[in-house]
């Protein structure tokens, strides 16, 4: 992150979203700014708190993508929620800390992760070693260190030859197929059913795990192939060379000074409550997120996490309510919004072509996968494109979402005859598709299931 511009992060950006500049400018700033926070001296560093943002647009316009791919740029810890799930606290359901919990799970797994792939030499070396000692036992080899016994030379020194013969093939690959007998920790739990109230999701997790620490270790012994035996063996390696606990408290630190929470469909517990029905608890919702979102301390199973410094990214199509009919406290918590404009006709024909994981490249890889070779004209790409943005203006506009369903119905038979036809070259003109979607498109009843 360190290294990325705002110009830099918004370049990055362009590479999977097409359009959107100003949110896309925003998040930018917003993740520069996480970076300029950490130079800071530890006085002011606590002052300044992250700048929230609520991005307002409809679906398939590239919301989620944004923010998703702002966290996989930040390498911060990322997890995205809906808002729609969560109650207020008394009500049967997932309370508004569960977001902090999942955050600081997620955290502890890439940083385990991390810790993993620096150790993952010296774990596949003790593996290596363990492997060997099933397939020819150090017993085999001279007992005491240092001291060789006259008559026992020869038969170490051919011991040690053997096991390094050994070692040579199993590192060439040659023994894969042999199988061996491994004892392996038994990772099922006795049968506890814990229940749990609303807002007390993790304490069925900290029990469990509590009763696992009193019960005694289990151990079972399996029957491998070698190469799924060095996999196993480097993975119990690798967890007992890494500091769990220091896993634990990075995570921590982590989640507290760089998380990114993405809370989506922030629209749908907007709106003036009647008291009653199915959405009594809307205001209730907004009022557990006040003091996560301004920065309060959350008790997970890794210890308080503090969430004064996560950047919270709200987003919402807002096309029944709009941002003025969140509480005024919530609104002043996401002090920037950017609105996220419809696609056009020129933004489609650019998602299907420009993007790196762009979906005609995406159907073409598919598809060669197969022996079988996809072109598609630049008139064809055009007829896409005006025939999505004429579906979504007759039924739901959905966005981007649209050239999925569009783009699987027009390769439909393709994709079906594809093992057949090996070697194959299809073009896709713009006559094509007006064959494989025109009576679709022309009956508004049938595009509504179908498209």
């Amino acid at each position: 992150m360190e290294q990325l511009t705002p110009r830099q992060i918004v370049a990055e950006l362009d590479k999977y979203i097409i359009g959107q500049k100003e949110a896309k400018r925003a998040v930018a700033i917003a993740l520069r700014n996480r970076w300029r926070r950490q130079k800071l001296p530890a006085e002011l560093r606590d002052e300044v708190a992250p700048k929230n943002i609520i991005m307002i647009g409809p679906t398939g316009v590239g919301k989620t993508e944004i923010a998703r791919r702002l966290a996989r740029l930040a390498g911060a810890p990322f997890v995205k929620v809906e808002a729609s799930k969560f109650t207020e606290v008394g009500y049967v359901g997932r309370d508004v800390e569960s977001m902090v919990r999942d955050l600081t799970e997620l955290a502890v797994d890439m940083v385990k992760a991390e810790r993993i792939k620096g150790v993952q030499e010296r774990a596949r070396e003790l593996a290596e070693e363990r492997l060997l000692d099933l397939l020819f036992p150090v017993s085999r080899l001279p007992t005491t260190p240092g001291v060789e016994q006259p008559s026992d030379t020869g038969t170490a020194a051919s011991a040690a030859e053997t096991r390094e013969k050994l070692r040579k093939r199993l590192r060439e690959g040659k023994l894969d197929d042999r199988t061996v007998e491994l004892e392996v920790k038994d990772r099922a739990m006795p049968m506890v059913e814990i229940f749990s109230g609303a807002g007390m999701e993790g304490m069925d997790i900290n029990m469990k795990e509590m009763l696992g620490s009193l019960l005694p270790q289990r151990t079972k012994r399996r029957k491998v192939k070698i190469g799924e035996a060095q996999r196993i063996l480097a993975q119990e390696e690798a967890d007992k060379l890494i500091d769990v606990d220091e896993v634990r408290s990075e995570a921590v630190r982590r989640v507290e000074d760089s998380g990114i929470v993405f809370l989506d469909e922030i629209d749908k517990i907007a709106g003036r409550d009647s008291g009653h029905g199915p959405d009594v608890s809307r205001q209730g919702v907004q009022r557990d997120l006040l003091p996560i979102v301004e920065g309060c301390t959350v008790n997970t199973k890794y210890g308080l996490v503090r969430t004064d410094h996560i950047l919270f990214i709200a987003a919402g199509a807002f096309h029944v309510s709009k941002p003025s009919d969140l509480i005024p406290e919530l609104q002043g918590r996401f002090p920037l919004r950017v609105e996220l404009a419809s696609l056009t006709q020129d933004d489609f024909v650019r998602i299907l072509t420009e993007p790196q994981n762009a979906l005609i490249k995406q159907y073409t890889a598919l598809l060669e996968t197969e022996e079988v070779k996809l072109d598609f004209t630049e008139d064809a790409i055009q007829e896409l494109a005006a025939t999505a943005c004429a579906v979504n203006q007759a039924t739901e506009n959905i966005g981007a979402r649209r050239l999925y369903t569009i783009l699987e119905r027009l390769l439909d038979e393709i994709s079906f005859e594809a093992p057949a036809m090996h070697g194959a070259q299809v073009t896709i003109n713009a006559a094509y598709v007006r064959e494989r979607l025109q009576e679709i498109v022309k009956s508004e009843d049938l595009s509504r299931y179908i498209l």
